[in-house]
């Protein structure tokens, strides 16, 4: 089972690479990748600098160019395939099937892979994407049971990878149209489900209460922890209940099921986290270096280490964890 890791920076690259990951991966610093921050991700030189910091020490680099291009923008996504080929990159983690067409046909030894922007949850979609674009890789979306991995890793006809660790993103992948509708800026061009220029806390007579663009997203009281305010995981009322209806404030986090998952055949845990810190990364990277090792060593006996959750907890959203999609009771 391969361990890939998120890099927003050079740092962050080389924290993962010397914490164990068999492969990261990073973006350029423009609306070509999804997390487009201020002050993240990489210029050509940096790109060149971490993958060369990478390959020499046997750590695959793969370069995200997972967004959905513009009408008339075109050329901007074919400059960064283009770019992220010359410089040697492993692999492209690629979403919109235009720019997958043009990464097909102007580089056909170079290994593509469907990015969990391209949403395919069927054995059938990600056929698709092998035959029409050669992929070789799909990465599933966060809204299917651990039951239906396990189908779509047995009949597909490439290897699989999941995301195992970090912030938890609702159903429709790299189409959520809620941040955009409130603040204008989609995360698609934008990098954030919540830009930070929109969001704001205020202490209140009922509780500290974060807006996003002057919609009230949530209200913490003082005993409840908070994780940073985004649409789908505010606090609603429905049919007079006042809850998470969407999603909670939580981090996915998959160390307990880590033996099931090698089972049914994943062939690849993604830590989710480009626009944490070096830090962060380092510390995640090294607890799930220690547990796949473990699991693989011995994967009936396998059971996650009270210190390795302690400390994946102390790194999630809202100092809460979950196994999100994966556990669905009801299936």
């Amino acid at each position: 089972m391969e361990l890939v890791c998120p890099a927003g920076n050079l740092q962050s690259l080389k924290a993962a690479v010397d914490a164990g990951a068999n492969s990261v991966y990073i973006g350029f610093r423009d609306e070509t990748n999804a997390r487009h921050f201020p002050g993240l991700n990489f210029t050509d030189r940096q790109i060149a600098e971490g993958t060369e910091y990478a390959h020499e020490r046997g750590v695959r680099v793969f370069i995200a160019i997972n967004t959905y291009p513009q009408p008339g923008n075109l050329k901007k996504w074919q400059y960064a395939v283009d770019m992220a080929a010359s410089i040697g990159a492993d692999a492209l983690i690629l979403a919109d099937i235009g720019v997958m067409d043009y990464a097909a046909e102007s580089w056909p030894n170079l290994n593509l892979h469907l990015s969990v922007q391209g949403s395919a949850t069927s054995q059938d979609a990600i056929q698709f994407y092998a035959q029409q674009f050669g992929i070789k890789r799909a990465v599933l979306p966060r809204v299917l049971s651990v039951r239906q991995v396990a189908a779509i890793a047995k009949n597909s006809p490439v290897p699989i990878e999941t995301f195992g660790f970090g912030s938890l993103c609702v159903m429709v992948e790299g189409r959520c149209y809620l941040s955009s509708y409130v603040t204008g800026q989609g995360p698609n061009m934008y990098g954030a489900c919540s830009p930070a220029k929109f969001v704001r806390w205020s202490e209140t007579n009922a509780g500290m209460e974060t807006r996003l663009n002057d919609v009230l997203i949530d209200r913490i009281a003082d005993n409840e922890n908070a994780g940073y305010p985004t649409i789908c995981k505010g606090r609603y009322c429905v049919k007079s209940d006042i809850g998470y209806a969407i999603e909670e404030p939580t981090s996915l986090n998959t160390l307990p099921i880590l033996a099931d998952l090698v089972e049914i055949g994943v062939a690849a845990i993604k830590i989710e986290g480009r626009q944490r810190s070096p830090a962060y990364v380092s510390r995640v990277t090294s607890v799930f270096r220690e547990a796949i090792d473990k699991c693989l060593a011995d994967t009936k006996a396998y059971r996650p280490e009270k210190e390795w959750l302690a400390t994946l907890t102390s790194l999630s959203e809202g100092a809460q964890t979950t196994l999100g999609a994966y556990n669905r009771g009801w299936q």
